[in-house]
């Protein structure tokens, strides 16, 4: 009997961890899956054409870029939901700051704008109380507006074709500027999460806000650098929308928020704090890119796709409240 108990106790760590094991893996099979669906029922229209699939990170870039630092919000308990509105306000300032004082000067307004953001995102959720989720669903509103005002609802050109090389336009070779980009933010990004130490408060104050404070862990700091590195990646993020397109334009960013969470909460980032992946992220950003990608080579219409995004937002909140209950 006590010999049976044990082999039952024994198995159960292991079985704990095979199942953790499938859900981290859940989106890479995913991934695969999908691609391969694609690539044989969209061989004839050029799905796998190199430069389509270029086309691809292209696009998810900039989702990539914020899904990084979403994660780090996430993964610290909170959500901010002005990532979108962020991007498509740093795209405008950094026009026209460009067109006033040249490449310097757009590019130190364009992340000056995501830095102040985040400073008042971070000090009314930690010091006055408001949650991240009103704070930021009020900043998203204010960023629009403030974009719309100084732009008049007008496109900003950007002329200065160094800045839209660097920022989002350029190839190095066959290689795109924008994964470079990607792939140095996503390096940094997991470094950071999880060989610092500042990665381990991130996860310590999301697991146990209380615990984290009575373990020393300064919470409200944590919690408000990574809202400001989140509004810093978003000014970014819009910025190199304004290299790419080589204009600032309030809408750059519309609706980002809900394909950024999607691709952190599908790479493994739990809605309920304590874990995050920026691999994981990245790869969510991708798939979300993918399914994009193929639906308009498919036909599908706009409205439709927006379907298919929201479905994918539901899937991977449940997958998370699952992880979160067990």
């Amino acid at each position: 009997m006590t010999d049976s108990l044990s082999r039952k106790a024994a198995a159960s760590p292991m079985l704990s961890y095979l199942l953790r094991s499938w859900r981290r893996g859940v989106l890479y099979i995913g991934f695969v899956g999908i691609f391969a669906f694609f690539s044989v029922t969209l061989m004839d229209q050029g799905f796998l054409d190199p430069d389509n699939l270029l086309n691809i990170v292209r696009q998810t870039a900039m989702i990539s870029v914020m899904a990084v630092a979403m994660t780090f919000v996430l993964a610290a308990g909170e959500i901010d939901l002005s990532v979108g509105s962020v991007a498509g306000l740093a795209s405008v300032i950094t026009a026209l700051a460009i067109h006033d004082y040249g490449f310097v000067g757009g590019v130190i307004a364009g992340i000056a704008s995501g830095v102040i953001v985040g400073i008042v995102n971070g000090l009314l959720t930690t010091r006055v109380g408001i949650p991240s989720f009103l704070t930021t669903l009020a900043t998203m509103g204010i960023a629009t507006g403030t974009s719309m005002w100084v732009s008049h609802t007008a496109a900003i050109p950007i002329l200065n074709r160094s800045y839209s090389f660097v920022f989002g336009g350029g190839n190095l070779g066959p290689i795109p500027v924008l994964f470079l980009w990607v792939l140095v933010i996503g390096v940094v990004g997991h470094i950071a999460l999880r060989k610092s130490s500042f990665g381990r408060r991130v996860l310590a104050t999301g697991g146990n806000d209380t615990a984290a404070h009575y373990s020393g862990v300064d919470t409200k700091a944590i919690k408000a650098r990574v809202l400001i590195i989140s509004s810093t990646m978003a000014a970014l993020a819009g910025m190199l929308y304004a290299g790419r397109l080589q204009s600032g334009r309030f809408q750059f960013g519309e609706g980002d928020e809900l394909s950024v969470i999607a691709a952190a909460v599908l790479g493994g980032t739990s809605l309920m704090g304590g874990s995050g992946t920026i691999i994981g992220s990245i790869v969510g950003a991708l798939m979300i890119g993918l399914i994009n990608n193929g639906l308009v080579l498919l036909g599908l219409d706009y409205s439709q796709q927006l379907i298919a995004r929201g479905v994918i937002i539901i899937l991977a909140v449940a997958l998370s409240q699952r992880d979160a209950l067990r």
